[in-house]
């Protein structure tokens, strides 16, 4: 027999993976308390006891989406450079395969309880920036840190926007992404 504590688990389980499914087919319009709880095959008012509202639903799995990213990053093995690399690729894996998924983890924490996604994109940051930490001086660490995550972050948009396959950049996103690394694993000078 199934507890109630489990089936409220399962229940919020499945609510999040069909917010998830409809972000990725339609982008956040998509996701509605009733789409989600149809897609689910759960009650009318079965999202409402989990979640506020339509906000706390989509912070809910951007939170999963960044405790994602913050394990595949720890799960990186090699160099500082090789990890480097991976945690960016990582990234732009994300922006590539769930673009909707992208923009919510990156927009503004909204919903009844923000704190959870900010937990988790911090965390996310501690991952990355150890790495990172690993190729620059320690009073360069967070500029550069932030630097490549904005940088990857604009080579996500100009992807899905297309500028690298048309216009004049001959170039593609995954070799932007590599010439980031370079530049500061192996470009800049430690002092």
């Amino acid at each position: 027999m199934v507890s109630r504590a489990e089936s409220a688990a399962a229940t919020r389980r499945a609510l999040l993976d069909a917010a998830a499914e409809l972000l990725d087919e339609g982008g956040p319009d998509a996701v509605t308390l009733r789409n989600v709880g149809a897609r689910a095959g759960v009650s009318r008012g079965a999202p409402y006891g989990h979640f506020a509202d339509k906000e706390s639903l989509l912070v809910a799995v951007a939170t999963e989406d960044w405790e994602r990213f913050s394990d595949e990053i720890a799960a990186l093995r090699g160099t500082p450079s090789v990890r480097l690399r991976g945690a960016l690729t990582v990234l732009v894996s994300i922006g590539r395969s769930h673009p909707h998924h992208y923009r919510q983890m990156f927009g503004p924490p909204g919903g009844a309880d923000p704190a959870t996604m900010i937990r988790a994109s911090c965390r996310a940051q501690d991952e990355f920036l150890a790495i990172v930490s690993e190729l620059v001086d320690e009073q360069d660490l967070h500029r550069y840190g932030a630097l490549l995550l904005t940088g990857v972050s604009g080579i996500i948009s100009a992807e899905l926007s297309g500028h690298f396959s048309t216009g004049n950049w001959h170039t593609s996103a995954d070799e932007v992404v590599d010439t980031l690394v370079t530049i500061i694993a192996d470009g800049r000078p430690r002092t």
